[in-house]
């Protein structure tokens, strides 16, 4: 298991996975037809497009009441708590986005009673968590985020698991596609005004199933055992992870029968700067024809990017094994493959 928490930062910016599932029918899961996320012609294809935004998108609806921009930026410090990218929010951020303390070990989306960091939370916490940020019924959530350390504060997993979790819980919510850094580049305005008070709470429906979208051990064990079906079990950390020639989670290697998928593949450019449809469906085809699939990663967190991937392309029923290798990797109970054995 990592003993340095600044080796983890490095860690959870290099390498991560991912999993997706749909969201009831009388919830909203993204940007209506009639009013779309982003224009066809800006679609690239994806099968659910509105699961992205763009920034001229954006920019026309930074006034609109019902959209509340999260910025979900991640700087960890060496005890995994997110101060400085608070700090950097407080120096320039998009006008009227809120801060949204996703990254800590146990930021506003993870069990703060969890043994590890960042859990999947409860109903109850994530009710209290939108109601602070004034987010309800007819609320649309647009996500956004920058990338401060290039290689260790990867914006993209921090962008697709705040997604992947609000998605799952009901939320209709996007991610910006460019992130800050496409905005900044674009000339946009920037503020360091902190806005007004806290919003009045307001009240929210929640998916019945939301559930859904999280993978436990028992689930992985299935896998492994053979008790799943035609199941995918993808690792999305990198390939001397894979291959056991690196150990950051505990024991080497990979959980068996698992596929490769480094997250990192999967966009051009940090931050949120995802590859085209084509070749997403190139890379992730053999999991898209997948009954179910099971992603995970180091700590849940970059294994939200081609789950991510993976809904835009219209996969339903994919999910991310919560506990990742945190959990496996240190329990010597669990089977792992090593490679270099």
């Amino acid at each position: 298991m990592i003993t340095d928490p600044t080796r983890m930062c490095e860690l959870l910016g290099s390498a991560g996975a991912c999993a997706m599932g749909s969201a009831p029918l009388h919830l909203l899961t993204g940007l209506d037809s009639a009013n779309p996320a982003i224009r066809e012609d800006e679609s690239m294809g994806f099968a659910c497009s509105e699961f992205l935004v763009s920034t001229e998108w954006l920019a026309e609806h930074l006034d609109d009441p019902t959209v509340t921009v999260l910025d979900v930026t991640g700087k960890l410090t060496s005890s995994l708590d997110n101060g400085p990218a608070r700090e950097l929010w407080a120096e320039a951020h998009i006008p009227g986005s809120k801060f949204f303390d996703v990254a800590s070990a146990k930021g506003v989306l993870s069990d703060p009673d969890a043994e590890l960091p960042w859990m999947w939370p409860s109903p109850e916490q994530v009710v209290e968590t939108l109601a602070s940020c004034g987010v309800g019924t007819g609320s649309r959530v647009v996500i956004v985020a920058r990338t401060p350390r290039p290689g260790v504060d990867s914006g993209t997993m921090w962008c697709t698991r705040a997604w992947w979790t609000l998605h799952h819980f009901g939320v209709d919510c996007a991610i910006l596609h460019g992130g800050i850094e496409q905005w900044e580049e674009e000339q946009r305005p920037l503020t360091s005004d902190a806005g007004s008070t806290a919003p009045a709470a307001t009240e929210i429906e929640l998916a019945p199933d939301w559930d859904r979208g999280r993978a436990t051990r028992d689930d992985v064990v299935a896998v492994t055992d053979g008790r799943a079906g035609q199941t995918c079990l993808v690792d999305a950390l990198n390939v001397e992870s894979f291959e056991g020639r690196e150990a950051n989670y505990g024991r080497p290697g990979h959980i068996p029968g698992a596929v490769n998928m480094p997250f990192i593949s999967l966009i051009e450019r940090e931050t949120c700067g995802f590859v085209d449809a084509e070749s997403m469906s190139r890379m992730l085809g053999d999991m898209l024809d997948a009954d179910d699939v099971i992603t995970y990663c180091g700590g849940a967190i970059a294994a939200t990017v081609p789950a991510f991937c993976l809904a835009l392309l219209g996969h339903e029923r994919v999910s991310v094994y919560d506990g990742s290798l945190l959990e496996w990797a240190n329990d010597p109970d669990l089977p792992m493959t090593n490679p270099t054995r």
